[in-house]
């Protein structure tokens, strides 16, 4: 109601009546504009950006670093980097990258827009080279998800990260452990009591289980002697 709107009421009401009355609905905050913050609808912010597509490259020995060297199974040329979205720990959306043989790329990059779409996390992403000497250890420490690195089993004959044909995937919670009891890594004692819930865990029968083997990938958490609760791998062939 207009403040003259207002006195033209009152005055009505004074003639008809002789009261100072005013019109109901007469008092300020009738006239009040609506707070705009209150008025605007809530929209809250997406939980993580749309995955943007996978990028490959070819890498060369320079680029590999220390995770490649001359007596490896597999020259450079038969690599390549895939850059990938994936949901970290957080929620949000991040890129990372992964090593792998040429022959993997289309398993490699299906498998994990597969786990992004599921909002499956991930702690980090990066290739083996990224640590001091390529060491596995400080990669697994990290809780990195990592695939290829040129290094033996210890039998002595190469492991198929060494062929770019294996990812280990959120390594600190998903530990190796040997019969003998030995734990890689070191720190992930912790995470020997399988019936822990903590986001990023796999479990036989879960979401990364099942689209690995999909694609024929083998799970080490099915395994004796070892037990590979990290490791997929698909063998050549």
């Amino acid at each position: 109601m207009g403040i003259a709107t207002v006195r033209v009421c009152a005055l009505m009401v004074g003639l008809l009546t002789g009261g100072a009355t005013a019109c109901a609905g007469g008092a300020p905050e009738s006239v009040r504009a609506p707070d705009a913050r209150s008025a605007a609808p809530h929209h809250p912010p997406p939980s993580a950006k749309p995955e943007e597509p996978a990028r490959v490259q070819p890498v060369n020995a320079a680029g590999l670093g220390g995770s490649w060297r001359p007596e490896c199974p597999v020259p450079p040329a038969e690599l390549r980097r895939i850059t990938l979205s994936y949901i970290g720990f957080d929620g949000r959306s991040h890129r990372g990258e992964l090593v792998v043989n040429r022959d993997a790329v289309s398993d490699v990059i299906a498998i994990f827009q597969r786990l992004y779409s599921a909002r499956f996390p991930i702690a980090k992403m990066r290739t083996a080279d990224r640590y001091p000497r390529a060491d596995d250890e400080l990669s697994m420490q990290d809780n990195n998800t990592s695939a290829f690195n040129c290094r033996p089993l210890p039998s002595g004959s190469w492991s198929l990260h060494a062929y770019g044909r294996a990812v280990d995937i959120n390594p600190l919670i998903n530990p190796y452990i040997s019969a003998s009891g030995d734990l890689q890594p070191v720190t992930a004692r912790a995470y020997l009591d399988r019936t822990r819930t903590d986001p990023g865990m796999i479990r036989d029968g879960d979401i990364v289980v099942r689209t690995f083997a999909a694609r024929g990938w083998r799970w080490g958490g099915h395994w004796r002697d070892p037990v590979d609760y990290q490791h997929f791998e698909r063998p050549p062939g």
